[in-house]
């Protein structure tokens, strides 16, 4: 029975860590193991980023939603509490949205929650 080499597997995985690590500096996309870890890291730090970038679009929203806020004399606290109050389903991603393409339905909301509860009542 001949013998069983793995050559062409190792090459096919060495082929694809390489090809991940296309664009990298100096021995980090050329030599295999410097290029592995290179991979194991970037990977790492995509999964995370992944995540943290949904924080920093929550953290993006809640800024625009402020200032817009700010501008029909609430704060965002306010304005959020208001929102609860009045059971409307908007998420801050619609919020921020409508505050920066349609300033003046985002007025219009603001002018029908404060209707429904004044926050000086509280």
């Amino acid at each position: 029975m001949p013998r069983a080499r793995s050559g062409k597997v190792t090459h096919r995985r060495h082929k694809n860590v390489l090809g991940l690590t296309k664009g990298q500096r100096a021995t980090r996309h050329a030599l295999y193991r410097r290029a592995h870890e290179s991979m194991l890291h970037s990977l790492y730090y995509a999964y995370q980023h992944r995540r943290k970038r949904k924080g920093d679009f929550r953290r993006l929203w809640i800024i625009r939603i402020n200032a817009a806020a700010r501008a029909e004399g609430l704060s965002y606290s306010q304005f959020m509490s208001l929102l609860r109050k009045a059971n409307t389903g908007l998420n801050r991603k619609v919020l921020a949205d409508m505050a920066v393409k349609s300033p003046e339905d985002f007025a219009k909301l603001v002018d029908s929650i404060k209707g429904i509860a004044s926050p000086r009542s509280q």
